[in-house]
């Protein structure tokens, strides 16, 4: 009661200090890096990470892009080639005449090459930078090459998919925010009792988000997808700890007439529910850290960050704020729109065998789902942009007059001769759906020697320690065919150059495919064993984590599984995060009616009594979060034109009310079922067996 105490009386300097800190936070928000570049969040020991570091360190080349050039003669490409030399951070522009240009007859030049570079209508060029794929230089040089470059020309490559994600981004964030507060709004007005507090509560969650957000500044970046989701996510989970205080202090208010007394004691009780609730949020939350791919880290510990700045303005800035209001608060008071729940309980216990049968027969057909969709997840994010997009317009351009789908960068030993590099050379080209292979020797053959060519034209394809060979290929990223195809050239390359490095988005979106799966299982299972130790010690119970964890997991299963019913695929991440998120942010409902059905047979009830009255007190508290969650992911859904931010809000949204759907219909009926079970395997629940010592209510 200290705290609850101290809560009250410093109630004005904690609010002058939350608003404060306010300041602070926008400075940390508006510097807090946001990095759009999926790749990087790949185990930096893997040769197409370490690779992309040689590649800059001994070429001066980071990012790559091919440009597809349309209905321009070759005067005009040569001036807009020139010209594109000249835009910051572009470290080289390779075309043709690059070969021409050192008065090399161009009949010198392989026909196959010159006619791989042009069609009857288009020329296709590669613009190299001196700066990583996702560097803030390297997005500000796409857009100027852009520009310099004009309509004709479009250009494809990973940052020009970052940059354009990160401007559709920029463009959508605060409007996700302001869905989110609308819908989350209209749904407490709806469900709550009173047309104001949910105006109190977003002002308290709100100075949360923003100082979550502003002390993101500590990890020096986060990703898009983190960013995107985090504000919407801590809104949404968060929002049941503000009802909770709520709750308490119009029930303490019945008891203390003073209001000062009753938010101290309202304050004491909430601290309790609210930091055994948020402790399976966070675990779901610490659950995506222990994922390879850090994308899990970086969103997992925002999220378990938010949440706990969440519970510490539950019981500091919001009872301060209602302290503040009370008068206005208490004279708004409506009735709940939610109904007596009596009937419904009643209904669901009387014929709990009925539920017991739908449940058993959901399992298989609803884990069969679960799996093919996650065999149908996509990895290639060109497909999480809209059509209209600059680079899906270039990539499309790229396919459909070159036949290129897919860049590969090959870096070998220099000092391997230019009989061994032609005979690799030669090997890989009869690779499946590989185009072409370009490098020194492809371009100059062996007619002329390498001695005899000039340093301006050796330098973009040798180092020091490396040569760089360019692989076109006809499959796209992340496809089957191209990863079957990356690891034929893998083989052929190692063969030749065991130190050989095979780099470039295919490859990397090879790696990240076999990292996410094995992430995929470990997540998994890490939030389940994390969630089940909890629940077993909140319960005092070696049962009931089985119990609540399959009434979530069947929620789960149902609802990855729906996009495989509806012919959709995910992108690969959400499911991993989905499973976690769900699991941890609903498995509270399950929590919640389980308490009150162990407090009233602990109290003498009978089982169906117990189960009967914990179902029928705990529904308005379900539908009021599953409803909260569902409001603020929603409208996001819908609104969004990312298909990754579009999937991932709308499996929250859809996850939300399954798990609310299925803690209501399926958990009492698992109670029945297993409550003599329970009784033996629950702490002080022994005498509860005794039907002597119960008493129908």
């Amino acid at each position: 009661m200290r705290f609850s105490k101290a809560v009250v009386k410093y109630r004005l300097p904690i609010l002058i200090l939350a608003v404060a800190l306010l300041i602070p936070s926008v400075f940390g928000m508006v510097n807090t890096r946001i990095n759009y570049d999926m790749l990087t969040y790949l185990p930096s020991d893997m040769d197409t990470v370490k690779g992309q570091d040689v590649l800059l360190e001994d070429f001066g080349k980071g990012a790559f892009s091919l440009v597809v050039a349309e209905g321009m003669p070759d005067s005009e490409v040569a001036k807009t080639v020139d010209a594109l030399k000249k835009v910051d951070h572009v470290e080289s522009v390779v075309w043709y005449t690059s070969f021409a240009d050192i008065s090399i007859p161009k009949e010198l030049l392989p026909e196959e090459i010159y006619r791989e570079f042009n069609t009857d209508d288009c020329t296709l060029f590669a613009v190299f930078f001196d700066s990583s794929t996702s560097a803030d230089v390297t997005m500000d040089a796409i857009r100027e090459v852009r520009r310099v470059a004009g309509q004709r020309c479009f250009v494809s490559g990973m940052s020009a998919l970052v940059t354009d994600l990160k401007d559709l981004c920029e463009k959508e964030e605060p409007i996700y925010v302001g869905i989110a507060v609308l819908l989350a709004l209209a749904a407490m007005m709806l469900f709550l009792d009173g047309w104001l507090v949910p105006l109190v509560f977003l002002a308290s969650i709100g100075m949360m988000i923003l100082l979550n957000l502003g002390t993101n500044i500590i990890f020096g970046e986060i990703s898009y997808i983190t960013k995107a989701l985090s504000a919407v996510l801590q809104l949404a989970v968060t929002m049941d700890y503000s009802i909770f205080l709520w709750h308490s202090y119009n029930e303490e208010r019945e008891h203390y007439p003073d209001k000062e007394e009753a938010m101290a004691h309202a304050i004491h009780a909430t601290l309790a529910s609210v930091l055994g609730s948020s402790i399976t949020t966070i675990a779901g939350f610490a659950a995506l850290c222990f994922m390879s791919f850090t994308l899990g880290r970086d969103l997992g510990l925002v999220m378990a960050k938010g949440v706990l700045l969440g519970v510490l303005g539950c019981v500091t800035v919001l009872p301060a704020l209602i302290l503040l209001l009370d008068t206005p608060l208490q004279k708004t008071k409506h009735r709940s729109l939610i109904p007596d729940m009596k009937k419904v309980a009643t209904f669901v216990t009387k014929r709990f065998p009925v539920f017991l049968v739908i449940f058993a027969l959901l399992i298989t057909p609803s884990l069969i789902s679960y799996q093919k969709a996650n065999d149908e997840v996509y990895y290639d994010m060109g497909q999480c942009l809209p059509e209209d997009m600059e680079y899906v317009i270039a990539n499309s351009k790229l396919s459909e007059e070159f036949d290129i789908a897919s860049t590969h960068m090959v870096l070998t030993d220099a000092r391997l001769s230019g009989k061994e590099i032609r005979a690799m050379i030669r090997e890989m080209e009869e690779v499946e759906g590989v185009k072409y292979v370009l490098g020194l020797e492809s371009v100059v053959g062996s007619a002329i020697p390498e001695e005899m060519l000039p340093e301006s034209i050796t330098s973009i394809f040798k180092s020091e320690r490396y040569e760089l060979l360019l692989i076109n290929s006809e499959y796209k990223v992340a496809s089957d065919l191209v990863n079957g195809q990356v690891e034929e050239l893998n083989r052929i390359l190692k063969k030749y150059d065991p130190s050989g490095m095979l780099i470039g988005e295919a490859p990397c979106m090879k790696d990240m495919i076999e990292t996410t799966s094995h992430d995929f299982e470990v997540v998994n299972i890490v939030s389940i064993l994390a969630i089940f130790v909890i629940i077993a010690v909140v319960e005092k119970s070696l049962t009931l984590p089985f119990i609540l964890i399959a009434v979530i997991e069947l929620a789960i299963f149902i609802n990855l599984g729906i996009p495989h019913l509806l012919g959709q695929s995910m992108p690969f991440i959400a499911p991993i995060c989905i499973s976690t998120i769900q699991l941890g942010a609903t498995v509270d409902y399950a929590i919640l009616m389980t308490t009150r059905y162990l407090a009233n047979r602990k109290g003498g009830a009978t089982k169906g009594v117990a189960v009967r009255d914990a179902l029928a007190s705990s529904i308005p508290s379900v539908i009021v979060s599953g409803m909260g969650l569902f409001a603020a992911t929603f409208g996001v859904a819908i609104y969004s034109d990312i298909d990754i931010i579009r999937s991932m809000c709308m499996l929250m949204a859809r996850g939300a009310l399954i798990s609310m759907i299925s803690v209501i219909f399926f958990l009492p009926p698992l109670l029945l079922l297993c409550d003599r079970v329970i009784c033996h395997t629950t702490l002080g629940m022994k005498s509860c067996i005794e039907p002597h010592k119960c008493k129908e209510k």
